[in-house]
C-alpha cells in the first residue's frame, strides 16, 4: 500500500539531528556519523516506520544502527517513533541513524570501509510475479551485494509473512554461498532466544493469524581440506 504524501515529512527530517541527507558523502565513512565509532554497526535494509530500529536501539546501546528505506514520507514517520520511543525511555538518540536511498543502488553510498556486523531484512515486498522477483530483497543479485559490507562473521536476519518468499530466500541464500544457521516457520511458536521485536507489519500479520517465518544466514566459509 502507498503512503500518502506528507508534507511535514522532509523539513522535520532535515531538523531531527539523526537523518543523513546526502549519504554519497559519506561513503566509506558511515562509522564517523556515530558519537562512539569503536562499537559494531547494524543495517536495516527498509526501515520502514522505525519501531524495530528504535527498539534494537535501546536494547543494544553499545550497537550502531543505519537505517535506510527509499520513500521520504515513511522516514518521516520514522523519526517521529524513534524519537518518541527514545524520549519515553529517556535516552539521547546516539546510535541510530536513517537515510533514504534506493538499496538496489547500495554501492554508490559504501565502500569496503563500511562493514556491519549484522544486517536486517523485515518484512520486505514479496514480489510474487515471477517477471518482478529480481526486485526481492533477498534475490541473488542484492545478496552478493551484500556480501561486500558484512564483518567475516557477519549475519543477515531475515523475517517475512510470505510462504512463496521465504522458501525462494532460503534457496537464493544456499545459491549465494551463505550458511543457513537458524530457520524457522512460525518465530512466535519457535525456541528462538534472540531479540528481534516486532515491526508494525509483524503485529499485524500476527494478529491476522498469519505465521512470521525467519531466518539467520552468515557467509559460508569454506571447509579445510
Amino acid at each position: 500500500m502507498r503512503m500518502r504524501k506528507k508534507k511535514w515529512a522532509l523539513p522535520e527530517l532535515l531538523t531531527c539531528g539523526f537523518f543523513i541527507e546526502h549519504p554519497q558523502e559519506f561513503r566509506g565513512r558511515w562509522k564517523e556519523l556515530f558519537p562512539r565509532q569503536d562499537i559494531p554497526m547494524r543495517l536495516e535494509l527498509g526501515c520502514g516506520k522505525g519501531t524495530f530500529a528504535a527498539q534494537m536501539g535501546l536494547q543494544e546501546p553499545d550497537v550502531n544502527f543505519l537505517g535506510i528505506d527509499l520513500i521520504d514520507d515513511m522516514l518521516g514517520v520514522a523519526q517521529r517513533n524513534i524519537k518518541r520511543i527514545y524520549s519515553e525511555a529517556q535516552r539521547p538518540i546516539d546510535n541510530i541513524r536513517l537515510t533514504a536511498w534506493d538499496i538496489e543502488r547500495l554501492s554508490l553510498i559504501m565502500d569496503e570501509n563500511d562493514c556491519f556486523e549484522r544486517m536486517y531484512i523485515n518484512f520486505c515486498n514479496p514480489w510474487p510475479k515471477a517477471k518482478h522477483r529480481k526486485k526481492r530483497l533477498t534475490h541473488p543479485k542484492q545478496l552478493a551485494l551484500y556480501r561486500r559490507h558484512l564483518a567475516p562473521d557477519g549475519e543477515i536476519w531475515f523475517k517475512t509473512d510470505s510462504d512463496l518468499l521465504f522458501q525462494d530466500s532460503l534457496t537464493y541464500f544456499r545459491e549465494s554461498g551463505f550458511a543457513i544457521i537458524y530457520q524457522t516457520l512460525d518465530l512466535h511458536h519457535s525456541d528462538f532466544q534472540g531479540f528481534t521485536p516486532m515491526t508494525e507489519h509483524e503485529k499485524m500479520f500476527t494478529e491476522e493469524g498469519i505465521s512470521t517465518k525467519f531466518l539467520i544466514a552468515k557467509i559460508q566459509t569454506p571447509s579445510g581440506n
